[in-house]
């Protein structure tokens, strides 16, 4: 049996590490290394050769050592429509589920059996329970997926929609008589729903090529 990926408390990039890295860091440097990073872990996944070998393998021990919250602290800035923008999204996820098992259950819920009905009329991607989502986020962030990116991407984002419908209808609910919540949790959806479209939008520019 494979080892269990190694995930470690939140945590900003140490400058030390940056400095171990590239030399340093500022604005673009951190958009090099974002894309890098994200690049390597996926070539990783898939045993092909990065472009720059030891700049993955400083990164991807990076990860070993810190954790995979040292990379998303740098992925968090990128673009919706590349890859370490993607990955953050997927990150995102991950970390709701894990920080707030219970809502994010209650809230999946909801939103499962009204999304149901889109999902067979649009033919969407087989969305995951939260357990799958926990587990589908870890095997793409540890370095270790290796079905294919675009499917795993499409997934995350059927699961962010159902999130974003059961929010929803929570919201509705709370408006009766916690105004102030409801609010917080309309946002909560319409954040998941942009969420989905980003992860939907990354999802096609992998099978064209175009991700970066």
């Amino acid at each position: 049996m494979s080892p269990q990926p190694k995930f470690r408390r939140p945590a900003m990039l140490d400058p030390r590490d940056a400095d171990k890295l590239v030399g340093g860091i500022d604005p673009a440097v951190q958009a090099e290394l974002a894309h890098a990073s994200a690049q390597s872990l996926v070539a990783r996944a898939r045993d092909q050769a990065p472009d720059d070998p030891d700049l993955a393998l400083r990164l991807i021990t990076l990860v070993e050592n810190e954790g995979i919250e040292t990379l998303a602290q740098l992925w968090s800035q990128a673009p919706s429509d590349s890859l370490p923008g993607a990955l953050w999204r997927v990150y995102a996820l991950r970390e709701w589920v894990r920080r707030d098992p219970l809502t994010v259950a209650d809230r999946y819920k909801l939103g499962e059996q009204r999304q149901q009905v889109a999902q067979v009329v649009a033919g969407a991607a087989q969305p995951p329970g939260p357990e799958e989502m926990l587990a589908l986020a870890d095997a793409v962030l540890s370095g270790v997926f290796t079905g294919e990116l675009d499917v795993a991407l499409e997934r995350a984002a059927a699961f962010a929609r159902i999130l974003s419908t059961g929010s929803a209808l929570d919201a509705d609910w709370l408006d009766e008589t916690r105004p102030r919540e409801a609010t917080a949790v309309t946002r909560r959806a319409e954040g998941l729903l942009t969420t989905a479209e980003a992860l939907e939008r990354a999802a096609a520019s992998w099978r064209q090529g175009k991700l970066e």
